[in-house]
């Protein structure tokens, strides 16, 4: 009897430690946000990526309400093309607001940009300081590659909050979410976008157009590269033709979610 008593202890041990692990498991299973694109008015979708749950579940931006012809303008900043002054002639000029999300290289070799962003009414995002797989790092390292990126930012223009961050490359789990709302961010994805971060194939402002335009879907979050010259010689075209199509651009902290 103690033999099988014991027996069973062992077994049920085991088995939690097993459920324990492939918990831990499914925690640190690194996703690459990815989602299906709009197409002939039809809305954006994360349900076939397998993620959608853990997106939800951390509260972090995909889409706004997608009852309301609302846009979302979100730029990546890693490093300075020499574009970024144009895209916020044109912002400012068609008074549209925009977050940038910087990484520590941008903080300190682009202050006066920086700056610029800020009086100008636009979000400055977080997108970590080296720009490394958050799925990879500690608890504790991810905490300072944020924290630092804020603090130089709030040094450099008096912007003392940042809620928004952006994962480099869009890789992400069920961890980095977590330890990063528990930070007090919210993470941004998005819902549209194109292959425009590679320098070496700019294509003209009518690529970039024709990439945008034909995905533009209400509660739309738009991910573009401030690196590219295409998006700069084509913002103001983008912004007077979604205008055109009865389009209002919003800044992130007026985003609502309503579903996905």
């Amino acid at each position: 009897m103690k033999r099988y008593s014991l027996l069973l202890a062992v077994l049920l041990l085991l088995g939690s430690f097993l459920i324990d692990n492939a918990a831990t498991a499914r925690a640190e299973a690194p996703y690459s946000f990815g989602f299906k694109k709009s197409k002939e008015g039809k809305l954006p979708s994360i349900n076939q990526e397998g993620f959608r749950d853990i997106v939800e579940k951390h509260g972090a931006i995909f889409l706004g309400d997608t009852t309301k012809k609302e846009l979302y303008l979100t730029f990546d900043n890693g490093y300075e093309n020499g574009h970024t002054s144009a895209i916020l002639d044109v912002l400012k000029s068609k008074k549209v607001p925009a977050v940038f999300f910087v990484t520590g290289h941008y903080v300190k070799d682009q202050p006066e940009l920086l700056k610029r962003m800020v009086a100008e009414g636009h979000l400055i995002g977080n997108h970590t300081w080296s720009h490394p797989d958050m799925t990879r790092l500690s608890n504790t390292k991810i905490k300072e590659e944020l924290d630092k990126v804020k603090i130089e930012v709030a040094n450099v223009t008096g912007q003392h909050g940042m809620a928004y961050m952006r994962p480099p490359r869009g890789l992400f789990n069920d961890r980095t979410l977590y330890v990063s709302k528990e930070l007090g961010y919210t993470n941004v994805f998005w819902s549209l976008a194109y292959a425009d971060w590679n320098t070496k194939k700019q294509k003209g402002w009518r690529y970039a157009y024709d990439k945008v335009m034909p995905q533009l879907h209400p509660g739309a979050v738009i991910l573009l590269h401030a690196v590219s010259k295409d998006n700069a010689d084509a913002m103001a075209a983008i912004i007077d033709g979604a205008r055109e199509q009865g389009y209002e651009f919003k800044r992130l902290d007026e985003l609502q979610v309503r579903s996905y």
